[in-house]
């Protein structure tokens, strides 16, 4: 609690103006002192007389809470302490912030009266009163993400996206705007309310990025005749991708022939259980989603044969190039 003295009155009254912050719901008490003490750290702003005064009162603005002994406000929450010649306090239970302002102690004496004053700060601990709820969005889209807190002081609200690299500072505002949202930018964002007051608010919510398929592994794979050969298919993909399994123009089923497709997440798989040397040649994995599709090539081949081992672009962009050389030499030679 922090005050301060603003002088002193003649006479009877040494005047005191302060201020007393409470928590909203807690219990204030307000005192009075008829009589000063040395050398007493006082607890509570007091106003201190002598035995001229007649009549003490307690005043919440212009409205009298307490005149003596006899209570002139309705609210029950509003109850007297002592009245004595030492002492004149009241107390107010549970606080809200209607109860913020200017409290007065009003002495009457034989002359004219002299008053002391406290302010009542009502503190309140930072509450998320509305947050955006779960969103879906394609990449690229716009999102706004809103987080309105209220407290006293006002608290600050900070955004933080809470990535796979750490938590990662946003911004610090209660709306929180990303444009042309990325795949990398997916994931929780929380919410913090501060003010101080207490432990800060926190709150999450979740960003899903939705974007086409992406095959990030598919290598060709060697397999002697009679043994068991798997080729792999990797794929990422929000929706997760379904995958389909074709040599050349057939698209491969389920359990026919000797081949197991298992599909699970990211990863599908072509098990052949005994390879002949009709299953060697090249099989086109399919990866497909609501946004798109995608696919790459991959080569079953037997020992000794010729390959390159790379993924399925780097097969493409070879395949194009070595089409390109060939068309070239044929116009240079008509």
């Amino acid at each position: 609690m922090r005050g301060r003295e603003e002088g002193r009155a003649p006479a009877a009254l040494h005047q005191a103006l302060g201020r007393r912050r409470v928590l909203d719901g807690g219990t204030v008490p307000a005192e009075c002192d008829p009589v000063p003490k040395q050398n007493r750290v006082l607890p509570f702003k007091r106003c201190t007389v002598d035995d001229r005064v007649t009549r003490v009162a307690w005043l919440n603005r212009s409205t009298i809470l307490y005149a003596g002994n006899d209570k002139w406000s309705i609210d029950n929450r509003v109850v007297i302490l002592s009245n004595t010649k030492t002492q004149y306090s009241i107390k107010i239970h549970n606080v809200d912030v209607y109860d913020e302002g200017p409290y007065t102690c009003s002495v009457q004496t034989d002359n004219h009266p002299k008053t002391s004053r406290v302010h009542l700060i009502v503190q309140v601990p930072p509450q998320i009163v509305n947050i955006s709820s779960d969103i879906t969005v394609n990449e690229g889209s716009s999102v706004t993400l809103m987080c309105l807190a209220f407290g006293r002081p006002e608290p600050t609200v900070t955004w933080r996206h809470l990535s796979g690299k750490g938590q990662g500072f946003v911004s610090e505002d209660e709306y929180l705007e990303i444009t042309g949202i990325t795949r990398e930018q997916s994931g929780e964002y929380e919410c913090s309310a501060v003010n101080d007051v207490a432990v800060p608010d926190v709150r999450k919510v979740k960003v899903t990025v939705n974007y086409p398929p992406y095959i990030s592994n598919a290598k060709n794979t060697g397999a002697s005749v009679g043994q068991k050969g798997i080729l792999q298919c990797e794929a990422s993909a929000v929706p997760v991708a379904e995958f389909q399994w074709f040599k050349e123009d057939t698209r491969l089923a389920n359990g026919l022939e000797g081949v197991r497709i298992e599909s699970k997440g990211r990863l599908s798989t072509l098990t052949f259980f005994n390879v002949s040397e009709k299953d060697y040649g090249n099989y086109t994995c399919v990866a497909t989603n609501k946004l798109g599709n995608t696919n790459a090539s991959i080569i079953l081949y037997g020992p000794g044969a010729v390959h390159d081992g790379g993924n399925a672009a780097s097969r493409v962009a070879t395949g194009l190039c070595l089409w390109a050389a060939l068309l070239a030499r044929l116009l240079l030679d008509f």
